[in-house]
């Protein structure tokens, strides 16, 4: 298949994709080898690159997306303002943290961390999508990881993308209210 007739195609079905698509299953879908789709992605990687147009090829969680370019980030999130679900409370934050970093991990190892019970917090991200059941623990807990979806919502490549925690540096306020709360959870476990 000659190239520019393969961009295009490609193109269309990234449009039409609500997630992201594997070289894979664009050389399935599109009766190409993954060599030849990988050469029509760097020609669309060329005409979206950032700064040029609207929009942006990004390669996220194993496959390739259309995105916004970022330029347009304040319009947009005037044009839709109206969020379409509640965001995170400050419990579901921490949880989809310490599942996307410990995974799988239980919801017994969520609470033992979080020093309070998360399972209204595990519920509510599983019924988001950004988590999801990975089988159970030796002692028969249920064990989570992050799904795809987090990935994409996140704009990651893949887990390995997570910020690395060891370079957290708070500011001296944050780092005494998290010296608080720690001593706080501390006490009421001990309690």
């Amino acid at each position: 298949m000659d190239v520019p007739r393969l961009e295009r195609i490609i193109e269309a079905l990234l449009f039409l994709s609500p997630d992201p698509v594997s070289v894979a299953d664009l050389a399935e879908a599109t009766d190409a080898t993954e060599a030849e789709v990988e050469r029509a992605l760097d020609g669309l990687s060329g005409l979206w690159r950032e700064g040029q147009r609207g929009l942006v090829l990004r390669e996220v969680a194993g496959g390739y997306t259309l995105a916004a370019d970022p330029i347009a980030e304040e319009a947009a999130r005037r044009l839709l303002a109206k969020p379409k679900t509640p965001p995170l409370t400050q419990a579901q934050a921490e949880t989809l943290a310490i599942v996307a970093y410990l995974q799988p991990v239980s919801r017994p190892e969520v609470a033992r961390i979080r020093g309070v019970s998360g399972e209204s917090a595990v519920q509510t991200l599983v019924e988001r999508g950004l988590i999801e059941e990975s089988g159970r623990s030796r002692f028969g807990a249920v064990m989570y990881r992050t799904t795809p979806l987090f990935e994409r919502l996140f704009g990651l490549k893949g887990l390995d993308a997570l910020p690395d925690p060891s370079q957290f540096d708070p500011s001296p306020e944050d780092e005494r209210e998290l010296r608080e709360r720690l001593l706080k959870a501390g006490e009421q476990r001990a309690s």
